[in-house]
């Protein structure tokens, strides 16, 4: 047998090479080389066969003669959760869920272990805590139940002799990065590890059938740590966000086999874990400020859910020859083109100005038909004109200062007038789709940026 070899594997594409990069050769990632060790199996013996077949031999059939079998989902107790999930936990599908440290995935999972406990067999594997420090964490959030098995160990071996002894119909591993194979020379955490052991967890799961939620942390930068690969081997990837300095918490689907990549779950962190948010919007808009410039509702769309939140500005003069700019919850870049285009269309001078953008509630806003909202915001902060509290803004801005349709017109209108918004700035193509919904609100043609003026009562 030939003696082991170091390799380095990028982190991103899972490429090898012989030597070390500062820059993959293969996706351009930037130190994302790491050191591993390779062992090359022993090659196979003269009498015997090039290959084995295992089981059944399957062969190709037309799709029309395919029987369809439905997604046998289990509904967690956790409204949230199941949302982001798109309608509960699949049996035989593997998860992913990351976040930073302490946004509270462990609280989360055991959650979940005591609202599935009394129906379902469930292993928990742990290897960053003890026992006792699963017990007080049980304890505190009243996780309790038979059915329920803590196993604290970081050997793949173990845990899955451990599996096939209690065949459970749920496996929770937390984390994955902590455990390991002996049949793998890296350390625990490597990419090669990561990859061999999700491998195994997630051939048990389409073998038997059994749910795998799966623990991954994450890098500095805020992405998964490991392969890349990793993200294309599970059926669902979820995101922890939020502020452990806030209360609020967000579920986030980026992949979903089996349901929408667009829905959100919302929770509040309290000393009794996490708390479902029935109505994000509200909580969203409970401490808005009135008479204070700068300060714009927008109706956003997450996934089938519409979602009030408030965008703030504030836009002041300064003394240095480059301004600042700093957005929180909107893309940079998107940002400065909505400064470029007002400046260039309504000849506000934003540039002699720092400019500020934040999105109360640690939410990050990705839908652009905020640009209405946030232009709104943007030029009140500048003019020192406060926006009416009843006002509600939504549209997509061009480059041309026109402002564009916007999906699904007439849940957000609906959502703003349960709310108590009464009078809503929207693009002149959805007014009739919205109509419908503005009962008691009265509806503001927006055609391009020029009307926000209008609606602020200012002039160029």
């Amino acid at each position: 047998m030939k003696a082991p070899k170091k390799v380095y594997v990028c982190a991103e594409c899972d490429a090898q090479s012989p030597k070390w990069y500062g820059c993959c050769p293969s996706c351009g990632a930037w130190n994302s080389m790491t050191e591993e060790t390779y062992a090359p199996k022993a090659p196979a013996s003269a009498g015997a066969p090039a290959h084995r077949v295992i089981g059944k031999r399957e062969v190709a059939i037309p799709i029309d003669e395919m029987e369809s079998e439905d997604c046998v989902r289990t509904l967690t107790g956790i409204g949230e959760f199941d949302r982001v999930l798109g309608g509960g936990l699949v049996d035989g599908s593997v998860i992913l869920l990351a976040g930073e440290p302490g946004i509270g995935k462990s609280t989360l999972l055991m959650q979940l272990c005591g609202a599935l406990g009394e129906k379902k067999r469930i292993l928990y594997v742990s290897g960053e805590e003890s026992r006792p420090q699963l017990k007080m964490r049980a304890q505190r959030l009243g996780t309790t139940g038979e059915q329920i098995l803590l196993l604290t160990e970081t050997d793949l071996d173990t845990i899955l002799a451990e599996y096939d002894r209690i065949r459970p119909d749920i496996l929770i591993a937390d984390s994955i990065q902590t455990i390991y194979s002996q049949t793998a020379s890296s350390a625990p955490g490597s990419v090669t590890q990561v990859r061999e052991c999700a491998g195994a967890l997630i051939g048990r799961a389409k073998t038997d059938g059994t749910a795998v939620i799966i623990v991954g942390h994450v890098n500095k930068e805020g992405g998964i740590a490991g392969p890349k690969v990793l993200e294309h081997m599970v059926d669902a990837v979820l995101y922890f966000e939020g502020e452990r300095s806030q209360p609020h918490r967000i579920i986030r689907a980026i992949k979903n086999r089996y349901g929408s990549t667009n829905e959100i779950g919302v929770f509040e962190m309290d000393e009794h874990g996490l708390t479902e948010v029935e109505n994000p919007s509200a909580m969203l808009l409970a401490e808005r400020p009135t008479d204070v410039s700068g300060s714009c509702a927008v109706c956003i769309m997450e996934g089938t859910r519409p979602l009030i939140a408030e965008i703030q500005a504030l836009v002041t003069p300064t003394s240095f020859p480059a301004p600042r700019r700093t957005s929180n919850g909107i893309d940079y870049n998107r940002m400065c083109l909505l400064l470029a285009v007002l400046e260039k269309r309504l000849g506000l001078r934003f540039s002699t100005c720092d400019v500020y953008l934040n999105v109360i509630g640690g939410l990050r806003i990705d839908d652009p038909g905020a640009d209405a909202a946030v232009a709104l915001a943007l030029i009140s902060s500048l003019r020192d004109v406060p926006i009416p509290p009843s006002l509600i803004a939504m549209g997509e801005i061009g480059l041309a200062g026109e402002i564009r349709t916007v999906s699904s017109a007439a849940q957000r209108v609906g959502e703003a007038s349960r709310l108590g918004f009464t009078k809503i700035a929207l693009p002149k193509r959805c007014i009739t789709d919205a109509l419908k919904k503005s009962a008691d609100t009265t509806l503001s043609p927006l055609g391009s940026i020029f009307d926000a003026l209008t609606l602020l009562g200012t002039g160029k």
